[in-house]
């Protein structure tokens, strides 16, 4: 096998647009195409244009499809309706996360699950392995969508002149079959940006055209393409986890302040429930470390894995840090001892390079969009 990054289909336009490329899990995908700080600022006031087609689908069809996703996920599957999407994780049998998913009801019988590009593999594999005994099948569907947001305030309007698709009755956390631009679409209202938008699965062949319809839709309303510089530091603003970072096969869920989507009450077994029990347990009474929100005072950028202090002891470790266009000042996301966790605890820094700089300990999200 060759080791050459895999490239999507909008591959060519990317270059032609001047992107500067990244490789992200084994994935060729455009970083930026101008400054990444006005990308993320039109993503908050205007619409951003991004592609995600590095992201992993794996459909699962068949009378049992709900019962085998009950077993190989924390969250209730058979609550979701059709047309509907769900937040939810994959863990391991001692609990920890494998992934952070989405799992899209397509039909009675049908479902997809979008994992992220990091991860495609091992959750292909793992929910192969845990449909095993059921009456279902699980297709590899990775090669058939290229997947392309639109994201910001203006993203309704802009989708809405392009699809008779019933945008104003999809609500977030649905998605639903139709035509964009003339191109057939799963339309989905989801994202990671802390903005409204939509993400539309197309069939590869598809993605150009869509692309350039979505982009001259948007001319007279301030869309930009975006890259995924980007889309990191809006989804920091947001609170939003990102695996490798918040997320880990050395976390729970509960470690993780995501316990919610751990679903004890549903029936039957599912994987890693003895160990999600114990480790729910365990964060009521004494919860290890909280994951918080630290706001800069100063001008200094902390990066994941740097040391979290207060009191010249070692108190957590940031997993993600930027500056936050939104804020005007560099934030980041730290796993921080439940004693130094509160909101307005003082005191506490982050050692860049040896010089503690001071910050605040804030609540999540840093930023929320006002409905």
């Amino acid at each position: 096998m060759s080791n050459a990054p895999r490239l999507t289909a909008l591959d060519a336009l990317h270059r032609s647009l001047g992107a500067t490329m990244t490789d992200f899990a084994g994935w060729d995908m455009p970083l930026r195409y101008g400054s990444e700080r006005d990308e993320h600022n039109a993503v908050r006031t205007k619409a951003g244009l991004f592609d995600l087609s590095h992201m992993g689908e794996i459909t699962l069809t068949g009378p049992e499809a709900v019962k085998a996703l009950d077993y190989a996920l924390v969250g209730n599957i058979s609550t979701v309706g059709v047309g509907r999407a769900r937040y939810t994780h994959i863990c391991r049998e001692d609990g920890g996360i494998l992934d952070d998913l989405i799992v899209y009801r397509l039909g009675e019988t049908e479902y997809m699950v979008v994992a992220n590009a990091s991860n495609a593999q091992v959750v292909l594999d793992a929910l192969t392995e845990r449909a095993g005994g059921f009456d279902t099948e699980v297709r590899d569907d990775r090669d058939a969508y290229a997947l392309i947001a639109v994201q910001g305030p203006e993203s309704p309007a802009i989708l809405a002149s392009l699809t008779d698709a019933d945008l104003d009755g999809l609500k977030y956390y649905a998605g639903l079959p139709g035509t964009v631009a003339g191109v057939p679409a799963l339309i989905a209202r989801t994202g990671y940006t802390g903005e409204d938008g939509f993400e539309l699965f197309v069939s590869p062949g598809h993605a150009v055209e869509l692309w350039q319809a979505l982009s001259k839709a948007g001319e007279g309303r301030g869309l930009v393409p975006c890259g995924l510089s980007c889309r990191d530091t809006l989804r920091l603003e947001a609170g939003m986890p990102l695996y490798g970072h918040e997320l880990t096969t050395s976390l729970t869920p509960f470690d993780a302040g995501l316990g919610r989507v751990v679903k004890f009450e549903k029936e039957g077994d599912f994987v890693g429930r003895a160990a999600l029990e114990a480790a729910a347990e365990r964060s009521a009474s004494n919860p290890p470390r909280k994951l918080v929100g630290l706001v800069a005072e100063g001008r200094r950028v902390p990066r994941a894995g740097f040391p979290v202090v207060a009191g010249g002891q070692v108190v957590g470790e940031v997993t993600s840090g930027a500056p936050s266009p939104t804020l005007g000042k560099p934030i980041a996301m730290a796993y921080v001892d439940a004693a130094h966790a509160e909101p307005g605890t003082s005191g506490v820094g982050v050692d860049i390079r040896g010089t503690h700089e001071p910050y605040e300990v804030v609540a999540l999200p840093f930023y929320k969009r006002q409905k």
